[in-house]
C-alpha cells in the first residue's frame, strides 16, 4: 500500500515521501507540505488528482482513501471516514459521557466518546505505540507458525 501511494502522488507535492496508515475501514495518505504552500492552495490544485489516485486505490485495496497534510506542526485531515462504532457502557461509563455533554464538550453521546478516545490517544501515546509493536510481533508469531491446511 505504501508504495502504490508513493508511486502515484507526484513529487513536489510534499517535503518527502507520503505516510499511509489503514485499518479495515480506510486507508489515511499523509504528507508534510513546504512552508511556502498553503493547505487551501493545495487542496484545491491537487483535487483532480487526489481523486484519481483515490480511485486506483480504493478499487485496488478495496477501501475509501482519505488525505491529510501536516503544515507547521497543524494536522489537517480532510475527506476522512468518521465509521460507527457500537459499545455497551454501563452507568458510570455513561455518567462521564453524560457529564461532557451537560459541560458543552460534546453535543452527543458518540461527540463525547470520540473526544475520550483522542484524550486517551494524546496522553498515552507512548503506551499505545508500545502495545501496538507487541501486537506486530504476535502477527509475526502467528504468521510463522504452523497451518491447519
Amino acid at each position: 500500500m505504501q508504495a502504490f501511494v508513493q508511486a502515484k502522488v507526484p513529487e513536489g507535492w510534499f517535503t518527502g515521501p507520503p505516510t499511509v496508515e489503514a485499518d479495515d475501514e480506510e486507508i489515511l495518505v499523509m504528507g508534510v507540505l513546504p512552508t511556502e504552500q498553503t493547505v487551501d492552495a493545495f487542496r484545491e490544485s491537487t483535487r483532480q488528482e487526489r481523486m484519481a489516485i483515490a480511485s486506483a486505490a480504493e478499487q485496488r485495496f478495496g477501501r475509501p482513501v482519505s488525505w491529510g497534510v501536516q503544515r507547521d506542526g497543524t494536522t489537517t485531515l480532510f475527506t476522512t471516514q468518521a465509521s460507527p462504532v457500537m459499545t455497551r457502557l454501563r452507568l458510570r461509563e455513561r455518567a462521564v459521557l453524560t457529564t461532557l455533554i451537560d459541560a458543552g464538550i460534546a453535543r452527543s453521546r458518540s461527540e463525547a466518546l470520540a473526544w475520550c478516545v483522542k484524550l486517551v490517544e494524546r496522553h498515552q501515546a507512548d503506551w499505545l505505540a508500545e502495545l501496538r509493536e507487541a501486537l506486530s510481533g504476535v502477527e509475526q508469531v502467528r504468521v510463522g507458525g504452523p497451518s491447519l491446511i
